[in-house]
C-alpha cells in the first residue's frame, strides 16, 4: 500500500539556509524543550507534587523507571526495525514524525492528569502514561529525530553544520527556558499546585504539534533517496552481527551510554541541589545561576566548536573537552556549597562539554557510513535503536538509583499550606544533602575520565572521506 504523504519544501540537493534553521534550529525545539523540562521536573512532578518517595518503602520509584525503561528499549529496537523496512518516497524516518506530532502532546498531557484519591490508581496511572509517552511517542519521535542528520546528506561539511543546528535547538532554546524562565519564575509560582503543573505543562505539550510538523516539512533524507526505495532489507540476525562486531560502533554506543547516564544522574538532581545543598527551596536564583553559568559556553560554541573540529577533528577536540569537563566537575565537588566555586566550576565544565554536545551526530553519522563501507548496506534504524537502548535503560537506573538514594537517606517533601497558599520546602538532613551532590557534580568526574579513554579508541573520521568516496562510486553502478 503507498502512502500519500505530504511532499517536503525541500528541493535542494544541497543543505540550504531554510532546511537548518527550520528542519534542524525550530522544529527540533517544541519536542526538545519539552523532554528538556520532563528531564529535570518529572521527577519533582512524583517526589514533591504526588509525593510518592516513600511507596512501597521507596521501591516504587526505584524500580517503576528501571522497569518502565526497559520496555523503552524493547520498543526502541522494534521501531528501529519498523524504521528500516519503511520504504515510502519521502524517507524512511520521516514519515513517522508526522505519527509522533500528535502522540508527544496528547501523552505529555497524560503525564500530568494523575487522579487523586487512591494511591493505586494513581501507581496505574503513572505506569501507563509514562510508558505511553516514552515507550511510544517519545521513542517514534526521537528515533526518526535522531536519523535526521545521518539521512540528510554524506558531504561532512553540511553533516556537521546540521549536528550544529540539531544542537541549538536543544542547547539553546531549551536551555533559556529551563535555566531561566523555570527557576526564576515558574517554579515558585507552582510549587506543589498539581493544577497549575497540569496547565503549564500542557502548553508546552502542545506547543510540540505544530513543530514537529516544521520539522518534518523542512527535512530531506538524501542518502535514503541516493539508495533508492528498493534497498534490500537484511534480516535483523545478520544486522546485529555486523553492528556488535563493528569496533567503532561498539565504542560509540558505549560512549554515548556513559555520557547520557553522567548527565541523567545530574539533570534528576538538578532542582534537589540547588533547593536543598546550594541555595533554599525555590529561591528563583540559586538554579538559575547555576544552569545559565554552565549554559553560557554553549552559546560560545555555536561559532567555535565546528571550526575547531574540522581544523583539530571531532574526537579530538571532543576528547580535550573532557579532560576540562572532569577539572570542572572537581572544583564543583571540592565546594558544593560555595556559589562562586560551583559557578566557576560549571562553567569550566560547560565549556569542555561543547564539542560533545555539537558534534556527536556527525561522529555518529561517519559511524554508519563505516559500517555501510565495510559490509555494504546500512543498519541505520538498528544502530539508532540500539544506541537509543542503551541510554533509554541509563536513564531509568540513574532516576531509580536517585529516587532509591532519596527515600533510605530520608528525603522529606515541602508541603502546600492551604492558609497562605505558598509551599514551605524543608531543610534536609546531611545524608540527603551527600546524595544530591553526588549526583550531581560528583558522578560526573568518574564519567568524563571514562569518556576520556573511549574517545582516545574512536578514530573513525580519519579515512571517512576516502570510504565515502568508495561508497558513492558503489551506488552509482547499482544504479546503472
Amino acid at each position: 500500500m503507498k502512502l500519500n504523504l505530504p511532499v517536503s519544501k525541500v528541493r535542494s540537493d544541497h543543505v540550504d539556509r531554510k532546511e537548518q534553521w527550520l528542519g534542524y534550529l525550530v522544529g527540533p525545539a517544541g519536542p526538545l524543550l519539552l523532554n528538556a523540562v520532563l528531564a529535570i521536573y518529572l521527577n519533582v512532578f512524583y517526589t514533591d507534587v504526588l509525593k510518592l518517595t516513600g511507596v512501597w518503602g521507596g521501591a516504587f520509584l526505584m524500580a517503576f523507571p528501571i522497569v518502565s525503561k526497559v520496555i523503552d528499549a524493547l520498543t526502541n529496537l522494534l521501531m528501529g526495525q519498523i524504521i528500516e523496512r519503511t520504504r515510502t518516497r519521502e524517507g524512511k524516518a520521516r514519515p513517522w514524525l508526522l505519527l509522533s506530532a500528535v502522540l508527544v502532546p496528547v501523552t505529555g498531557i497524560l503525564l500530568f492528569t494523575v487522579p487523586t484519591g487512591s494511591e493505586t490508581i494513581q501507581v496505574i496511572w503513572i505506569m501507563i502514561s509514562y510508558n505511553l509517552f516514552y515507550s511510544i511517542a517519545a521513542t517514534i519521535y526521537n528515533m526518526s529525530h535522531a536519523l535526521m542528520v545521518p539521512l540528510s546528506t554524506r558531504n561532512t561539511k553540511e553533516r556537521g553544520l546540521l549536528s550544529v543546528f540539531n544542537n541549538i535547538a536543544s542547547v539553546m532554546i531549551s536551555g533559556i527556558i529551563v535555566a531561566l524562565i523555570f527557576p526564576m519564575a515558574v517554579m515558585p509560582v507552582l510549587g506543589v499546585n498539581k493544577k497549575l503543573w497540569l496547565m503549564t505543562m500542557s502548553l508546552l505539550a502542545i506547543l510540540a504539534f505544530p513543530l514537529i510538523l516544521l520539522e518534518y516539512f523542512y527535512t530531506k533524507e538524501r542518502v535514503t533517496e541516493e539508495i533508492g526505495t528498493a534497498e534490500e532489507t537484511h534480516p535483523l540476525r545478520e544486522q546485529l552481527h555486523v553492528i556488535l562486531h563493528e569496533k567503532y560502533w561498539v565504542l560509540i554506543a558505549l560512549y554515548f551510554l556513559i555520557y547520557t547516564l553522567g548527565s541523567s544522574f545530574k539533570n534528576s538532581a538538578l532542582v534537589y541541589y540547588c533547593n536543598y545543598v546550594l541555595g533554599t527551596y525555590n529561591d528563583g536564583t540559586t538554579q538559575m545561576l547555576v544552569s545559565v553559568i554552565g549554559g553560557i559556553p554553549m552559546g560560545i560554541g555555536i561559532f567555535a566548536v565546528w571550526p575547531l573540529a574540522r581544523k583539530f577533528g571531532k574526537r579530538n577536540v571532543t576528547l580535550a573537552g573532557f579532560i576540562l569537563y572532569a577539572i570542572g566537575g572537581v572544583i564543583c565537588y571540592l565546594f558544593p556549597k560555595n556559589m562562586v566555586m560551583v559557578l566557576i566550576g560549571q562553567f569550566i565544565k560547560n565549556i569542555g562539554g561543547l564539542p560533545c554536545a555539537y558534534v556527536f551526530a556527525a561522529m555518529f553519522a561517519d559511524v554508519l557510513d563505516h559500517i555501510e563501507y565495510k559490509c555494504g548496506f546500512r543498519c541505520d534504524g538498528l544502530a539508532a535503536s540500539v544506541n537509543s537502548v542503551v541510554t533509554t535503560i541509563a536513564v531509568g537506573i540513574a532516576s531509580g538509583i536517585l529516587n532509591l538514594s532519596m527515600s533510605f537517606a530520608g528525603y522529606k517533601a515541602p508541603d502546600f499550606i492551604a492558609e497562605t497558599g505558598k509551599t514551605v520546602g524543608y531543610v534536609q538532613n546531611a545524608a540527603t544533602q551527600n546524595v544530591f551532590t553526588f549526583f550531581f557534580v560528583g558522578f560526573e568526574i568518574i564519567t568524563a575520565l571514562i569518556l576520556i579513554m573511549i574517545l582516545w579508541k574512536l578514530d573513525v573520521e580519519k579515512h571517512i572521506d576516502e570510504e565515502q568516496a568508495v561508497i558513492k562510486e558503489r551506488n552509482l553502478k547499482k544504479g546503472e
